[in-house]
């Protein structure tokens, strides 16, 4: 598996959108993305970075290879 880095939202949001997904658009709690007959649910904006545990996660819900995410 590739290794994952810390990165901000937006460049989360850079690299959905690069992979196929549509949006953010404003949710319930929090904002999404649609794409690959998915709707990924996005964190809210904060200060920090979002963590490797997190996209992991992320990424199997989505159904996002570790490999496309790395080189997207």
């Amino acid at each position: 598996m590739a290794e994952l880095v810390p990165l901000s939202r937006r460049e989360l949001v850079r690299k959905l959108r690069r992979l196929g997904f549509e949006g953010p658009y404003s949710g319930g709690r929090h904002a999404f993305m649609l794409g690959r007959e998915k709707r990924a649910v996005i964190p809210n904006p904060h200060g920090g970075d979002i963590s490797p545990a997190f996209i992991r996660e992320f990424l199997k819900q989505t159904e996002i290879d570790a490999e496309a995410w790395t080189y997207a």
